[in-house]
């Protein structure tokens, strides 16, 4: 079966860093690559100094030029473009459905960062939109592309086992180390319990897969900051993330905390949508 992943682009070494790191897992995982760019309004007159009438040449030969420069690292994979015209995060959405990308991977200039390409302020958009599993990379930071380690967090919803599939085989590709942090926020028993059974059951999972790992529970004020705080700890090159967290009010990880993991994380995040056909253990 083939495997698609697509990238959004706009030219700015920020989306070129997140091409580069979609073009170290599609080797692993021999896939081809797809980039995306979206003819809109607000392209920046920074990366395209051209007239209106000339732009989508210029951008074709930016196309052709990085095919040139990359395809080849793609060992017999094809890296193709798209061009597409309407909202941007749409239309990465879109292409990644038609293609039936496994992953979609771009880059974001963060909050704190000055967002002046349309990537930067779209990253948030495609992950709340995209049913697909999406990599999100910070510019201007300094990431082993290679994924040796992963952290992945667990809460007590039961959703939070649906990181575990995608998880397992990015770890598998890279022969990574999955750190599995089970996370309490509450000192509820049932609660406390209940995030332990499942890491348990991540554990179980991972041995069935000969995935490495390692187990460490943390008590934590804030979910979105503790993850933060480990990872860099232990230089992880992952985070692997449900874009819906716990709801309850002692433990709250709700859009905006996904939003502060994908803008303040200097690691790169891999977010996932729940899905409610997820057939869960037992």
């Amino acid at each position: 079966m083939n495997k698609t992943i697509v990238t959004g682009i706009d030219f700015s070494d920020c989306s070129i860093n997140a091409l580069e790191h979609a073009i170290t897992i599609a080797r692993r995982a021999k896939s081809k690559l797809t980039m995306v760019w979206v003819d809109h309004l607000d392209y920046s007159k920074e990366i395209f100094s051209v007239e209106p009438k000339d732009l989508l040449d210029e951008v074709k030969k930016r196309f052709d030029d990085l095919v040139q420069k990359y395809e080849p690292q793609l060992v017999g994979q094809k890296m193709e473009y798209i061009i597409r015209k309407g909202k941007v995060y749409k239309e990465i959405c879109a292409v990644a459905e038609e293609q039936d990308a496994f992953l979609i991977i771009v880059g974001t200039h963060g909050s704190s960062g000055f967002e002046e390409f349309w990537i930067g302020s779209n990253a948030n958009r495609v992950v709340s939109a995209s049913k697909k599993p999406v990599i999100t990379i910070r510019g201007g930071i300094d990431v082993s592309k290679d994924l040796k380690l992963i952290v992945m967090p667990f809460d007590s919803t039961k959703e939070t086992r649906q990181k575990l599939p995608m998880t397992a085989l990015l770890a598998k590709y890279f022969n990574s180390e999955v750190h599995i942090l089970g996370l309490f926020t509450t000192s509820q028993d049932d609660i406390r319990f209940r995030i332990r059974n499942y890491v348990s059951q991540a554990e179980d999972y991972f041995r069935q897969n000969k995935i490495k790992f390692k187990v460490v529970f943390l008590e934590a004020d804030s979910i979105s900051e503790t993850t933060i705080n480990y990872a860099k700890k232990v230089n992880a090159n992952l985070i692997s993330i449900m874009t819906e967290q716990e709801t309850m009010f002692s433990n709250l990880w709700l859009g905006p905390y996904a939003s502060q993991m994908v803008n303040h994380s200097p690691i790169p995040v891999l977010s996932i949508h729940p899905d409610k056909t997820f057939l869960y253990y037992s």
